[in-house]
């Protein structure tokens, strides 16, 4: 697909790219330029994956267009993992194999990058996942070239019990997806709970392929807790606020950060999650935040990019785009040598699109506490919390 080279100042300049990472090659020599790939494993079937795909295109294409990189240029190879961990092992053992793929980004099947990390480590291609699952970064030791952009369970958690405790909420369901993300996001705020005194009146999870979910939230609701924590993806989140509805249930719900999907909610979905709360990053309501630093304002002109681009914003696809200019940051210095660009990924800091950033060689998951804020559904859409 061809794209137009239309892009902005704010979205492409060397100078953001500088600022954001390591600053832009002096060398403006004429020359032959050179091929840099990169490895996207991605489910085609996927709503979340899909949003990923469209960011990694249009990242990839503005970053070409604004010649930040030089005689460089980006080039984008995906391949369908379609959600199964041995497809995906596949698809990275492939990049892999490439000398000419310089880095991956694998996306929201957390099962996939965890089954594939001992190839990632063994063949030594540094990998950047979009899944929510801890897992994916952790533990260290043996996650070396295994990177994670997006909210951690521990952070959502804390977040979220924060705000019950403010609105003096004394007990809690919590409704979680039967996968390594949703089993983790389980464990990490039933901590949070025990350590604010907040009971939990009942706890259910479901498969994550789950098309019907209204048997466990009306299990659920039956328990009478003041607010349900849902702890799913985003295909699943608007089937929980309307099976919640369709058990009349009364109190709050609160979503962690996994749940973010679109911009605007599904019309299905719309007045049955009217008032709940998630957990996430402000890209979600970007309209809402006043343009008071260059993040803030390069993060709004993304989100017009992108919408106009697409037709409407996926909170996710920020993500995407953060680990496309990480990776061109570490390009830019080094070139496609592997081995460089993991030590650059490793001590990367920058204030992204999703938030500011700081990578470690202690913590390979990068997204910080600070960027998560509180987000209202309000008439079919995310508003800031106020």
């Amino acid at each position: 697909m061809r794209y137009p080279r239309r892009v902005t100042a704010a979205a492409v300049t060397c100078t953001l790219l500088a600022a954001a990472l390591t600053g832009c090659s002096s060398d403006d020599s004429a020359g032959e330029v050179t091929d840099i790939v990169i490895g996207a494993d991605l489910a085609f079937g996927s709503a979340v994956d899909t949003a990923y795909r469209r960011a990694l295109e249009l990242k990839v294409q503005q970053l070409n267009a604004s010649g930040a990189l030089g005689n460089r240029r980006l080039v984008l190879q995906i391949q369908d993992n379609r959600s199964d961990p041995t497809a995906s092992l596949r698809n990275i053992g492939t990049f892999a194999d490439d000398r000419s793929v310089a880095a991956v980004i694998s996306g929201f099947c957390g099962e996939c990058a965890v089954g594939a990390a001992g190839t990632v480590n063994k063949q030594q291609i540094p990998t950047i996942a979009l899944a929510a699952a801890d897992q994916v970064s952790e533990p260290v030791t043996e996650r070396r070239w295994m990177f994670k952009l997006g909210p951690n369970t521990a952070d959502s958690a804390a977040a979220m019990t924060a705000e019950l405790v403010r609105s003096k909420i004394a007990k809690v369901a919590v409704l979680y997806s039967d996968d390594l993300y949703g089993r983790g996001g389980h464990t990490a705020i039933r901590a949070e709970l025990d350590k604010a005194g907040v009971a939990v009146s009942g706890s259910t999870s479901v498969k994550p392929t789950a098309t019907n979910i209204s048997q466990a939230v009306g299990d659920l609701v039956a328990t009478e807790p003041q607010a349900l924590l849902v702890l799913v993806g985003p295909e699943q989140a608007g089937l929980a606020a309307i099976s919640a509805k369709g058990a009349a249930f009364a109190g709050r719900i609160y979503y962690d950060a996994a749940s973010a999907g679109d911009l605007f909610i599904p019309r299905a979905a719309a007045a049955a999650t009217n008032n709940a709360t998630m957990v996430f990053t402000q890209i979600l309501a970007i309209d809402d935040v006043i343009a008071t630093t260059p993040a803030k304002a390069s993060r709004k002109q993304w989100f017009r990019d992108y919408t106009s681009r697409y037709g409407s914003y996926s909170g996710v696809a920020s993500f995407a785009a953060d680990a496309v200019e990480l990776i061109a940051g570490a390009v830019n210095r080094v070139g496609g040598d592997r081995a460089r660009i993991r030590d650059i990924l490793e001590t990367s800091q920058i204030d992204g699109l999703s938030g500011p950033i700081r990578i470690t060689p202690d913590n390979h998951s990068g997204l910080m506490p600070q960027a998560l804020t509180l987000l209202v559904a309000r008439s079919g859409r995310w508003r800031i919390a106020s």
